[in-house]
């Protein structure tokens, strides 16, 4: 299979496996992946499963075309992607092996031999020249494993990713790359949520056209989609909107209590209700929409004083894997002593941001009138903000929304005309409740104030404590006017035809404005209230939380200058001029301090 001109697929299918890495389930088999680049010097790009050398090597002769390979890159060590490197060098005398220092001491302990009279030690930022096609190689420490490496070609704008990137499945398997994407990242790197990060901003700064992974297809179109989800998974973000269900049950009982909280869920609004019977699924596809979802229930019996086998394996797999920023929901069964939930709580105890739902159901044997009210009032909670989110059924006259207003930060949505938009303020204030008053103030300069203006509406988002910092990112550090702003943004439409957010907010108004007040540089809006729903009771964002919990810690070592107290953007150089402004959040330089 052609790449591009240079660059040739020579990896192989195997359709016979049945478990990989002995734990994971895949039916439409997985494929190794290995790339040969023809230029003045030819590369081969890994190797491939023992199993399959023969074939492999039949695949790299017939991409050369009878020429000489000069050089084997190994990117990771893990046996079904270097298990020929030994083979590979003893047919190629004259090829050169080049890795990082760690895969040479694994290649020693695999092979017996480190290869240091035919070898090119390779660390962050080094380049090999192949003619057309120069190679520079990037550092992927624990991505998933400490040796690893991925390659970028400058020529071709090709990024070789290793594991990053990669699903089960073979090559020619007809299924969605997504879900066997997230189940193979979660249940395989998903511990290395850090580390992913560090690389995705490390790509950032290269210009991909192509990525060719070490598993699954190589994916040459809407690359945005795969590294959006690749920033979402290892920012343990939620990908979709829903509530999980992950049970076990002796007897049924506490099957049937889940199949009628999961009827409840349905009907009062939750977008997706998926049940796992941890007994019989996949439990790594119940991991990973663990991890893609925001909501997860945990249902089961006491056992042997503890809780039933396979939800503390499940659990287990959770917390081994980072698991955090999460809402989870108990139900519990017990004849006598019911214990399941305080043992499954102490098991998340070192789990990051988890939010419990209250309250906890418990089920003495079979459900009785006790349980069936508890299980309302927990669906309540659960389904609460699908509920307002629905245009049908909320209730748009919630002016304890007002309540959430505080020394916080929103995003206001408007729109053009032509598309929405949409920025981060923290300037508004309710001035009066009879009426119903609100006041937002934003700088002339934003394409907003303009907007407004000349529409008269707007909706006001009260941001919570679980927005990431892509969200001040995206809302903040960009002009609407040449931005859509709402690209990838999971949001709904209010009675006044803008857009709300469907995440990281606790509340959102609509806004009428009234009349407006010059303040010079800025403008104030003093607006009615058309429309307030409530979406959850999860704290506001303020300012100090912000600063504090969700901006990165700026990376000065070694600079000199000074860092945006904003969004920490680091200016270098002696003196700041009194008019600079920040080229990210545009913020003056008043919101700048120097560097320590």
């Amino acid at each position: 299979m052609k790449i591009t001109n240079d660059i040739f697929y020579v990896g192989v299918n195997d359709r016979e496996i049945d478990l990989f890495e002995g734990q994971y389930v895949v039916p439409n088999g997985m494929c190794y992946n290995s790339y040969v680049i023809v230029d003045e010097k030819v590369a081969v790009m890994d190797t491939v499963d023992a199993r399959f050398t023969h074939e492999w090597l039949d695949n790299i002769e017939h991409a050369v075309g009878g020429r000489a390979v000069d050089y084997l890159v190994v990117q990771h060590m893990e046996p079904d992607h270097s298990a020929n490197v030994a083979k590979f060098l003893d047919l190629n005398p004259s090829a050169t092996v080049v890795a990082t220092a760690k895969a040479f001491v694994m290649m020693k302990q695999f092979f017996g031999r480190d290869y240091e009279d035919r070898r090119i030690v390779v660390k962050e930022g080094d380049t090999l020249s192949l003619g057309r096609h120069t190679l520079t190689f990037v550092m992927a420490p624990m991505v998933h494993w400490p040796e690893v490496m991925v390659t970028y070609d400058s020529a071709d704008k090709v990024l070789f990713s290793a594991d990053g990137f990669g699903k089960f499945g073979a090559m020619d398997a007809n299924e969605p790359w997504d879900d066997e994407a997230a189940r193979y990242y979660i249940g395989i790197v998903g511990k290395y949520g850090a580390q992913v990060q560090a690389l995705l901003k490390k790509a950032a700064g290269l210009d991909i056209a192509k990525i060719c992974p070490l598993h699954g297809p190589v994916l040459t179109e809407n690359l945005g989609h795969y590294l959006s989800l690749y920033n979402t998974w290892s920012s343990y973000e939620v990908e979709r909107d829903g509530i999980v269900i992950a049970y076990t049950s002796v007897y049924g009982n506490t099957r049937k209590a889940v199949e009628l909280f999961a009827e409840k869920l349905r009907a009062k609004g939750c977008p997706k209700v998926i049940v796992h019977d941890l007994a019989r699924c996949d439990m790594a596809e119940a991991v990973s929409d663990a991890f893609r979802y925001g909501k997860l229930v945990l249902a089961t019996t006491t056992y042997n004083a503890d809780i039933f086998p396979f939800m503390r394996e499940f659990i287990d797999h959770l917390t081994e894997r980072g698991y955090k920023n999460r809402t989870v929901a108990l139900i519990e069964n017990g004849s006598w002593a019911p214990l399941a939930a305080k043992t499954m709580r102490g098991m998340l105890e070192g789990s990051k941001n988890i939010t419990f739902a209250e309250p906890t159901v418990t089920i003495k044997s079979a459900m009785d009138d006790a349980a069936k009210t508890a299980i309302e009032a927990l669906t309540d909670e659960l389904s609460r903000e699908y509920a307002q989110r629905d245009s049908e059924i909320a209730n748009k006259n919630d002016l304890t929304a007002l309540f959430k207003i505080g020394y916080g930060l929103y995003v206001v949505t408007s729109n053009d005309g032509k598309k929405d938009n949409g920025l981060i303020v923290n300037t508004i204030s309710q001035v009066t409740n009879t009426p119903n008053r609100v006041a937002v103030t934003i700088n002339k300069q934003n394409y907003s104030h303009h907007v407004v203006k000349q529409s008269g509406v707007m909706n006001v988002n009260c941001l919570s404590t679980d927005a990431p910092f892509s969200v001040f990112e995206n809302f903040g550090f960009k002009s609407g006017r040449n931005t859509d702003k709402f690209e990838n943004i999971d949001a709904l439409r209010s009675d006044n035809g803008l857009l709300f957010l469907g995440r990281y907010i606790n509340s959102f108004m609509s806004l009428k404005v009234e009349s407006y007040v010059d303040l010079d540089t800025h403008g104030m809006f003093i607006c009615t209230v058309t429309e307030a729903r409530v979406i959850s009771d999860v704290e506001t964002m303020t300012y100090t939380y912000y600063l504090e919990n969700v901006k990165p810690k700026p990376e000065t070592d070694g600079k000199r200058g000074y860092v945006c107290k904003i969004c920490g953007y680091v200016y270098e150089g002696d003196e700041l001029p009194e008019d600079f402004i920040c080229p990210l959040c545009k913020h003056g330089a008043a919101d700048f301090e120097p560097l320590a």
